[in-house]
């Protein structure tokens, strides 16, 4: 008797396995998207969210009026002012929590 071959996934199924995917990547973003990071700079950040400031002040970043501030990141920022990187997460998740409570 001979051996049945496993049937092959043809091209439109394996298109299909590769479209589900990314969809599950972008959607893994989209929700990344509204979180702030220590990639964008200062400027960035007081333009969308405001009340970030006091924040940054409370770790000694008064870099709100600094010229430096629209090139500057705030991972740059802070490392430079001192804070390690542990206080900048500490930083970012109480923007972030701020964020999402002025959201709702």
């Amino acid at each position: 008797m001979p051996s049945k071959k496993t049937k092959k996934p043809a091209k439109a199924e394996k298109k299909h396995f590769l479209k589900k995917k990314s969809i599950g990547k972008r959607k893994a973003k989209k929700k990344q998207a509204g979180l702030v990071t220590g990639k964008i700079t200062f400027a960035e950040l007081t333009s969308r969210h405001p009340a970030a400031i006091p924040i940054l002040f409370e770790y000694g970043l008064h870099c709100i009026g600094c010229h430096v501030s629209a090139l500057e990141t705030i991972e740059q920022g802070a490392l430079a002012h001192g804070l390690s990187k542990e206080q900048l997460s500490e930083m970012l998740e109480k923007i972030n929590n701020t964020a999402k409570i002025l959201k709702n």
